[in-house]
């Protein structure tokens, strides 16, 4: 349940890639304005985790839970009536802060009942789940639109938020007793917020997860552009390629499940960012020379993916590790940073020309940045190290 809980985020965001050129033409808008309704979407998912976080502390996970997606609900609903892309990007905006509940809540759990190494293995598990969503998303949104309208894509989320709300109500149970509750109102929200940004270690790993998340909404953002409009796939076709992309994301994910026994989430983080580092340079290079054609794009940015797909299961684990005791607050202020980088990098690539070198430029500086932050901020090399055997797992 805790997995198709954070793949409502994805799923709002991926499932109507295929359809951006369409929407373009018909708002007669430009693809910088159109892919304003992406940002949108990842501006409400990161400021709906800073309310929702610190709520889940106080009055529990189930009722902010139940209504986000309830939220995220109606608007799906209405944005298959929307008349113009203004009100369909503050639509957007709404199913973000939706999806926020799901993706913030979802993660307080996991450190309501794990901690350390047992954590990382669980996001990694997760991430299998949520993996799924940027694979059958676009395959789905693709095949809607061989029956309908861009508006169809809304029904199936509408659906998708529905079924979910009622399996979150029937199965997932409250993980955070009375007693654990933290009831300071506004201001201990603002205490909670202020001893986290105190943290040297925990805002250098949510800065790496931002980071490195920026480059991932880089080719969400650009890649049905790059490659319907640039190497002329249809959507069907660039819902498949895209598919493949997730695959390599995925199978890391569940790859840093084995590396675990051997090396610590420190070491993997480390050593994933460099490797992507690399890759996204040699994206970067072969889209400026265009050697390779289409494959050329596409081996080094899969593998740019896989390592982000090393590093996203392990920089969330050693952060909320830090902060068991505000695990919602630290969870939201993790989850906004994440999606509020991603938010900047999607109209970038707009602003930046939406082709291929456009998208390897913000690719590789989202790598750059975050291997920077992660070595001259975070210093893994320092960081305590957790045996896997001493793991801990919280009771309910």
């Amino acid at each position: 349940m805790l997995g198709f809980l954070t793949a409502l985020g994805p799923l709002t965001i991926d499932m109507y890639l295929p359809a951006l050129p369409t929407i373009t033409g018909d708002f007669g808008a430009t693809p910088a304005a159109v892919q304003l309704t992406l940002t949108g979407t990842l501006v409400g998912l990161a400021f709906g985790q800073l309310l929702i976080g610190p709520l889940s502390d106080a009055v529990g996970r189930r009722v902010p839970l139940l209504a986000g997606v309830g939220v995220h609900l109606i608007a799906s609903l209405l944005c298959v009536i929307a008349p113009n892309l203004a009100i369909l990007g503050s639509l957007r905006v709404l199913q973000g802060l939706g999806a926020a509940a799901a993706a913030v809540v979802a993660m307080a759990i996991v450190r309501d009942l794990f901690s350390g190494f047992a954590a990382a293995k669980l996001f990694s598990r997760l991430m299998l789940v949520v993996g799924v969503a940027p694979i059958l998303a676009p395959t789905i949104g693709g095949q809607t639109l061989q029956f309908t309208s861009w508006r169809g894509v809304f029904v199936v989320l509408t659906v998708a938020a529905a079924a979910i709300m009622a399996g979150t109500a029937i199965v997932l149970p409250e993980t955070l007793p009375v007693e654990r509750r933290r009831n300071g109102g506004i201001a201990g929200t603002v205490r909670d917020y202020g001893k986290l940004f105190t943290d040297r270690v925990y805002v250098g790993l949510i800065l790496v997860a931002g980071l490195a998340m920026a480059a991932l909404f880089a080719y969400v953002s650009g890649s049905s552009y790059v490659l319907q409009d640039g190497f002329g796939l249809s959507e069907q076709q660039f819902a498949y390629v895209f598919a493949g992309g997730a695959v390599g994301l995925i199978g890391a994910t569940q790859f840093n499940v084995r590396l675990l026994r051997r090396w610590t989430p420190q070491q993997i983080l480390a050593r994933s960012l460099v490797a992507g580092l690399g890759f996204g340079l040699v994206l970067l290079i072969l889209a400026i020379t265009e050697v390779g054609g289409l494959v050329g794009i596409l081996i080094p940015l899969w593998l740019v993916l896989a390592m982000v797909g090393l590093a996203m299961p392990n920089a969330p684990a050693l952060a909320l590790s830090r902060h068991g005791e505000a695990a919602g607050t630290a969870a939201a202020l993790l989850g906004a940073v994440q999606f509020g980088v991603g938010a900047l990098a999607a109209p970038l690539v707009g602003i930046l020309g939406v082709g291929a070198v456009a998208m390897a430029i913000v690719v590789f500086g989202g790598m750059l940045a975050a291997t920077l932050v992660c070595f001259l901020v975070v210093q893994p090399h320092r960081l305590p190290v957790e045996q896997p055997e001493t793991a801990v797992a919280f009771a309910h």
